[in-house]
């Protein structure tokens, strides 16, 4: 758990950025929310002075103002100090007391146990008691009830500790992070891409075969691996290079060059500020654009553009280039929802 000020956990990573920029903190790019907030704490409360007067810190500054020394806590907490002391005094004369009672001579305690020993023998029904206290008796109901609550109230205590011990909660949290951004969603959709058009650029080629095991009930089962002497031919380059070009590196410069998220810094400096290095909107629009272009109107530019690679990209392709249109379309729509969520 980060050790930031709840307030600064309460905020949302745009407006933590925002706050970042006024403040004059700088180290927020490419981390992730739980690192802003560890590092916007540490530098405000580095520079109190500076900022205390600031009235959008005030609650900050106040929260993090409660601490845990107060003269009345450090008063019951000398209160409960004495009251201990005292009770451990008064043990220990119980204890003295106790013992000044019992014998401590061995020869004492040799001749009180030989006079019960003469007494029970004496006496046949004090015999027969001592046997009958000395065979042991089932357990009432409610010691065993209580018994199964403390082994069921142990095992749950193991369970829970197991489970924070094998991080599940912190590994499930990171993962929902990172999954959740525009950057997740558009490398997503571009590795469901190339995984389709993988299975027609690098086919795949028998290699060896599992024999049957009769102790499982399996038959015999062929094994094929990716073909991978394709990547000497111009079969696998030339469609490869035409969905790169395609689908990444041209959509890739122009979202670089124009970027629709820059804004205005908040420094004494003139520089720009951009949200995204590459604007994830253009880069889904000019996807888009290129795609219906090339493979649902087959425009060759020139003869630069080979519509045999054209027709094996489009039969690889999930859904053709309507497939790939979708998929510009969810990049799209996700970008915008971001950029709604942070005003």
């Amino acid at each position: 758990m980060s050790g930031a000020s709840s307030w600064l956990q309460k905020m949302r990573k745009g407006e933590l950025v925002e706050l970042c920029e006024s403040v004059g903190y700088k180290d927020y790019e490419g981390q992730k929310k739980t690192d802003i907030e560890a590092g916007l704490d540490e530098y405000l409360t580095k520079n109190a002075a500076q900022h205390s007067s600031d009235p959008r810190l005030a609650q900050f500054y106040k929260t993090r103002g409660r601490g845990d020394s107060s003269p009345v806590k450090r008063e019951a907490a000398s209160a409960l100090s004495d009251a201990e002391t005292k009770v451990k005094q008064v043990r220990r004369r119980v204890t003295k007391a106790a013992e000044d009672f019992l014998p401590t001579d061995d020869s004492e305690i040799e001749l009180a146990t030989t006079r019960a020993r003469t007494a029970l023998t004496r006496t046949p029904r004090a015999s027969a008691l001592a046997f009958a206290s000395s065979v042991p008796l089932p357990p009432s109901p409610a010691v065993v009830a209580d018994a199964i609550d403390r082994r069921t109230q142990a095992l749950r205590t193991r369970v829970s500790k197991a489970y924070k011990q094998s991080g599940l909660t912190e590994t499930a949290e990171a993962t929902r992070e990172t999954l959740s951004t525009v950057v997740a969603v558009q490398v997503l959709i571009f590795a469901f891409e190339l995984y389709n058009l993988r299975k027609e650029l690098l086919a795949d080629r028998y290699a060896f075969t599992i024999p049957s095991i009769a102790l499982l009930g399996t038959g015999p089962y062929d094994v094929e691996i990716p073909d991978l002497f394709l990547l000497l031919t111009s079969s696998f380059w030339g469609p490869a290079t035409l969905w790169a070009f395609t689908s990444f590196i041209v959509p890739l410069v122009t979202a670089y060059f124009f970027n629709l998220t820059a804004k205005p810094s908040r420094t004494r400096s003139h520089s720009t500020h951009f949200t995204y290095a590459f604007d994830p909107l253009t880069f889904s629009i000019v996807k888009a654009l290129l795609t219906f272009v090339v493979y649902g109107q087959d425009v060759t530019f020139g003869g630069l553009v080979d519509l045999e690679y054209v027709a094996r990209i489009n039969s690889a392709l999930y859904g053709g280039w309507q497939g790939v249109l979708v998929g510009t379309g969810i990049g799209s729509l996700v970008t915008v929802y971001e950029a709604v969520l942070k005003k």
